[in-house]
């Protein structure tokens, strides 16, 4: 087994510090590039507007009522995609509607084009929490 030495292993703390504090607002503007594919009216106010001023996650947390009625009248790409965006705001009601939408596992977000795949690997790899 190869073990790292002592200047790799700092440097990889580093190197993950450094993510992980540029994260936060990473995670942001790919949250909001997610809301803008989607639609303003699912998220914060529900305005165009005010997606556009919002400077932080908690202004933009999905309307989760509205959702809940206009997920059934979206293309199949878009339910997944909506779907998979609420379930980094609250895990038990993103999983119900992964769900409802036919998502049982990641490979069922092979169906979403590349700019779609794009904000969900930006929100992965720069979660910290909500």
């Amino acid at each position: 087994m190869h073990t790292m030495n002592n200047q790799a292993m700092l440097e990889q703390i580093a190197i993950s510090d450094h993510h992980f504090s540029q994260a936060p607002e990473a995670f942001f503007r790919a949250w909001k590039r997610g809301v803008q594919l989607l639609s303003p009216t699912l998220f914060g106010l529900g305005t165009k507007a005010h997606v556009d001023q919002a400077e932080d996650k908690w202004e933009l947390c999905p309307n989760l009522e509205v959702i809940d009625q206009a997920i059934g009248v979206m293309s199949s790409g878009e339910r997944v995609f909506l779907a998979a965006m609420v379930s980094f705001y609250n895990a038990n009601i993103g999983g119900v509607l992964l769900k409802r939408v036919g998502v049982h596992g990641l490979s069922d977000l092979g169906g979403l084009d590349l700019e779609h795949r794009q904000v969900i690997a930006d929100l992965v790899l720069n979660y910290t929490g909500w």
